[in-house]
C-alpha cells in the first residue's frame, strides 16, 4: 500500500467518523432537550396532579434514569460501537455495580415497597428509625423529611421498610394524653371536676368520644389523673399545650396543690441513761 492510498483511507476513515460523531453529537443535544422536557412535565404538568406526590418523585427518578441509559445506548450505537456488544458489557458493569452496591438496590427495592404498601406518603407526620419529621419527597433509593426545627433528614428506603413506623397524620383524630399530679390530701372529687371542666371548655377539643378523667394512682406522696381529650389530628399540639396551661392556671384559683419532694427525718435518742 502506498502513502497516497493509506492517506485516503485514513482521510475516508476520518470523514466517516465524523460525520457518525457529529450525527451522535446532535441526537445528544436534542434528546437531552426532550429528556429535560419530560422531567419538567412529570414534575409540573397539572395532568398529573392527582398522582399521590410520592408516586410522582418516584417515576420522576426512575424514567430520569431509564431515559439516560437508553440514550447512552442509542448514542453508543451510532458512533460504531454494536449495540449488542454495549449491552453486554453494561450488563456485566450491572451485575458488578449490583454486587458492590447491594444496600442500594435494598433501597430501590425499599421505595417500591413504600410506594405499593403506602404506610405514609408525602405531607405525612412520621417517626421511624429514631427520627421524626414530615415527608417532603420520597425519592427511588432515600426518603426525605423535614423536622419542625427545620431540619432536612434522608433516611434509605430499605432502613424504613425494615423499621417500626410511626404514622401521626394517617387517621383523622387523635387523643391528646395528659398526666396531673396534686398533693395526696386533695379532693378527688374536686380535680376530676376540674380537669373536665377545663377539657370540656376546650374549642378543639371534640365532644364524641367525650373528655374523660380518672385518678390513675394514688400513693404516699401524690395523686395522679390521666385526661384523654380527642381532636382533630391537625389541632393536637394546640390542645395539648392548651390544656396544660388552662389546668395549671384552674389549679392556682382554685387552690389545688401540686405535691412537692418530702423527706421525713426520724431523730432517735441513743443516750443512756
Amino acid at each position: 500500500m502506498t502513502w497516497e492510498e493509506f492517506l485516503e483511507k485514513m482521510i475516508k476513515l476520518v470523514t466517516s467518523f465524523g460525520i457518525k460523531l457529529l450525527g451522535a453529537i446532535l441526537v445528544l443535544v436534542i434528546a437531552l432537550k426532550i429528556i429535560g422536557s419530560i422531567k419538567k412535565w412529570i414534575k409540573k404538568s397539572p395532568k398529573l396532579d392527582k398522582v399521590d406526590p410520592g408516586v410522582r418523585t418516584f417515576m420522576y427518578s426512575f424514567v430520569s434514569i431509564g431515559l439516560y441509559v437508553v440514550l447512552v445506548i442509542v448514542v453508543a450505537g451510532m458512533i460504531g460501537i454494536p449495540a449488542t456488544s454495549f449491552i453486554t458489557v453494561l450488563a456485566s458493569c450491572g451485575v458488578a455495580i449490583g454486587l458492590a452496591l447491594q444496600g442500594s438496590l435494598s433501597n430501590f427495592a425499599g421505595g417500591l415497597m413504600i410506594l405499593l404498601f403506602k404506610p405514609f406518603k408525602v405531607g405525612d407526620y412520621i417517626e421511624a428509625s429514631g427520627e421524626s419529621g414530615t415527608v417532603v419527597e420520597i425519592t427511588v433509593v432515600y426518603t426525605i423529611l423535614l423536622t419542625p426545627d427545620n431540619k432536612r433528614i434522608t433516611i434509605p428506603n430499605g432502613t424504613l421498610t425494615n423499621s417500626v413506623i410511626e404514622n401521626y397524620s394517617a387517621e383523622d383524630l387523635r387523643r391528646v394524653d395528659l398526666t396531673f399530679k396534686t398533693a395526696v390530701d386533695s379532693d378527688v372529687n374536686q380535680v376530676k371536676e376540674i380537669l373536665e371542666t377545663v377539657a370540656s371548655a376546650h374549642p378543639l377539643a371534640l365532644a364524641e368520644p367525650e373528655p374523660m378523667v380518672r385518678l390513675s394512682d394514688h400513693n404516699t406522696s401524690s395523686l395522679t389523673f390521666i385526661t384523654r381529650v380527642w381532636c382533630k389530628t391537625d389541632d393536637y399540639w394546640t390542645v395539648h399545650f392548651d390544656l396544660k396551661e388552662s389546668v395549671e392556671r384552674a389549679f392556682a384559683e382554685n387552690h389545688i396543690q401540686i405535691p412537692y419532694p418530702q423527706v421525713d427525718i426520724h431523730v432517735k435518742d441513743t443516750d443512756k441513761k
